[in-house]
């Protein structure tokens, strides 16, 4: 049957549009299905932040009015404001074991990018670099942390076939509890020299205030990145949505505020790993999702580290690690059995070396790619 690529334009392409991920990665017992009221935002189809200032085209590849890919391109001016680029990207990337689709849809973003003067295209990012982001290309026999991308092995030979190379890889890291026994005498000795140096007080995130702690760990995160590979600052619309969304997932027992003579100056957060959850209620959190999906958290055994951030007047001095020396308590009095530290890029060689030398293990690697000239 012939292939048909089009924009995305009715409410039942939007269907299928959505529904697509199920249908080709559904049979994967460690695929994870998406929530999908936030898919809905993240693709541009219902309100979302993001989209103030980026714009976005969804296309849809079908054959006999039977969906078998699909893909968002997408203009992000923050993005080329900040790294001075006139660059695309591409995004919520899926179709068959077929490279006439791969090649179809992504020569559909080539297109629509290139009408707005746009060659250089990167991708998967989904949207950005803030959200879900790379394509798996490394450890497809676990499950995702939550918040982590999944994908057949086959959509790497997809992609590049379809004139991409490699820009850019992403590590997870996983650690077993039982790893903190042997960790590095040295970086024991940093976290102690670091909290002489700087009389650091640590803390939890406060509940009292919980949207206002929730905005500093981002307006943080906002200032640590600066320079970071890829890094976009989040929107203040971005940070009071995120907020919005993270203050019924974050649990203050698996986050730290540092603080030098009552400044914030540093923090990280872990977000429990909530994808067995997602998937027993198939991404639905309306009439009763949401309640299962936050009942009884303590059940939980296993976090995803998402991120220590430190403002850049005191990166280096090891004050990321004192940061994250506060958790462990925490984590051994919750039963915490597995952290994983994601992602972390394979440029960023300060985290990269630190995570290395405390024991944890890569896992899983995800790719960024850029189109080839």
């Amino acid at each position: 049957m012939t292939l048909i690529i089009k924009p995305v334009e009715t409410s039942r392409e939007r269907s299928q549009f959505l529904q697509l991920p199920w249908d080709i990665q559904g049979a994967d017992p460690h695929w994870m299905p998406p929530l999908r009221k936030n898919q809905e935002e993240l693709v541009g189809f219902k309100q979302h932040p993001f989209y103030e200032q980026a714009e976005a085209q969804a296309f849809l590849a079908l054959r006999g009015g039977r969906a078998v890919g699909r893909v968002l391109a997408i203009v992000n001016p923050v993005h080329n404001q900040y790294h001075k680029e006139n660059r695309g990207f591409f995004g919520f990337f899926e179709s068959t074991d077929d490279p006439e689709v791969a090649q179809g849809l992504l020569a559909q973003v080539r297109d629509w990018l290139a009408a707005k003067g746009i060659t250089a295209i990167r991708g998967p990012v989904n949207p950005s670099l803030n959200y879900e982001c790379g394509l798996l290309i490394d450890g497809f026999d676990t499950p995702p942390m939550f918040m982590m991308t999944h994908n057949p092995p086959y959509y790497a030979r997809l992609i590049e076939g379809a004139g991409f190379a490699k820009v850019e890889d992403m590590y997870a890291f996983t650690g077993h509890i039982s790893m903190l026994e042997q960790l590095d005498k040295k970086l024991a000795f940093i976290v102690e020299e670091c909290q002489r140096r700087f009389d650091i007080k640590l803390r939890r995130l406060d509940r009292r205030n919980f949207n206002r702690e929730v905005r500093l760990f981002l307006n943080i995160y906002n200032q640590s990145l600066q320079g970071t590979w890829g890094f976009t600052p989040l929107s203040e619309g971005e940070i009071e949505h995120m907020s919005e969304s993270l203050k019924h997932l974050i649990v203050p027992e698996m986050t730290t505020v540092a603080e030098i003579d009552g400044r914030p100056v540093g923090a990280q957060f872990g977000l429990l790993d909530y994808n067995p959850r997602i998937k027993a209620i198939d991404g639905r959190l309306f009439p009763l999702g949401f309640i299962r999906l936050l009942w009884n958290k303590r059940a939980i055994k296993r976090v995803r580290l998402i991120s220590t951030n430190v403002i850049p007047e005191y990166q280096k001095w090891g004050l990321g690690l004192v940061i994250a020396a506060r958790l462990v308590p925490e984590a051994r009095a919750w039963g915490i059995e597995e952290a994983e530290f994601s992602w972390v890029l394979e440029s960023n060689k300060l985290s990269y070396g630190t995570l290395k030398r405390g024991g944890a293990k890569i896992t899983k690697t995800y790719r960024l790619y850029d189109s080839v000239p």
